[in-house]
């Protein structure tokens, strides 16, 4: 069997090194170095050319290096019939919910004030406050969401989430469907954005849901740049409404380098860094993967394509 390996960002030789570890007579081959289409029955991918996997006449599977599939779904010549599984690997998973911590820590201990107070070389202590006193929460309860709350949990947080369907975790004040939307909003002071991408959650970071929150509340989105309405952001920083924004995931990407949130005094960008799966991790999913697909057995974390996750 042979595996194409296609990535932008990660590395192939390690990828390549760890899969060979796990199945020693898989052939894993580098895009653009495709050899005979025909003899590719696997894909291991993120954000592929348009048409990449269309051009591959035996393909029985594709495995997405990434949480989302979102964008792997927006490709028109995707093949319809073949299972695309995304990754839940232990190593993305830590990593997203390790930058869930460090920002909710970064806003509970006021450091986007005294970054406003160094630019005016103002010294001024804000006092600390037990970490009960933040109310973080997080839209999106799945994989990530679900280990960021527990990890939250731990560390003292009060942690509300809100998801689709009604979740339980324990610590955690779970709020479930459109019409607990705005209840789950109410007292969070600082929202993290861990939502798949859908029609239903294209836009939901937007004015009517900015409105809901308290006043001077902070914003992390870690999902993808579709949920934000980027004027309406903007708006709500100009306002007062939001205080502060962290943005890891944008429309656009990389982000243009004339884009206002670069420059923006209370926006802090990052460059779609919060989670990657590592190969010695990451590979052990997919070679459990592959297996199965020698084996006509059913895959791991397959995506129902018409909810998009």
């Amino acid at each position: 069997m042979a595996l194409l390996f296609a990535s932008p960002d990660d590395d192939p030789i390690a990828w390549r090194e760890a899969l060979q570890r796990r199945i020693p007579d898989l052939e894993v081959r580098v895009f653009p170095e495709i050899g005979d289409p025909a003899e590719i029955e696997a894909a291991l991918v993120w954000l592929p050319p348009p048409g990449l996997l269309a051009s591959l006449p035996r393909l029985r599977a594709i495995f997405s290096l990434g949480a989302g599939v979102d964008r792997l779904l927006e490709d028109p010549t995707l093949p319809a019939d073949v299972p695309i599984c995304r990754m839940v690997d232990p190593s993305l998973t830590a990593s997203m919910a390790e930058f869930v911590l460090l920002h909710a820590l970064r806003y509970h201990r006021d450091l986007d004030v005294y970054e406003q107070q160094q630019r005016r070389a103002e010294w001024r202590l804000v006092m600390p406050r037990p970490a009960s006193a933040t109310v973080v929460g997080l839209l999106g309860l799945g994989e990530l969401g679900g280990a960021s709350a527990r990890l939250l949990v731990r560390h003292g947080f009060t942690v509300r989430g809100w998801s689709r369907t009604r979740k339980t975790i324990e610590g955690v004040r779970c709020f479930a469907g459109p019409e607990e939307l705005h209840p789950f909003l109410a007292e969070v002071g600082v929202l993290v954005c861990l939502l798949p991408s859908t029609p239903a959650t294209r836009g939901i970071l937007n004015a009517e849901l900015f409105a809901r929150l308290p006043r001077g509340a902070r914003l992390v989105n870690l999902a993808r740049g579709a949920h934000l309405v980027e004027q309406d952001l903007l708006e709500a920083l100009g306002s007062g409404r939001l205080a502060h924004a962290t943005l890891d995931v944008f429309t656009r990407e990389p982000l243009p380098s004339d884009h206002p949130f670069w420059r923006h005094p209370r926006i802090t960008v990052t460059p779609h860094t919060a989670s990657y799966s590592l190969p010695e991790s990451g590979a052990e999913i997919i070679a459990e993967n592959i297996r199965r697909l020698r084996a006509g057995a059913p895959l791991l974390h397959r995506v129902d394509r018409q909810r998009g996750y």
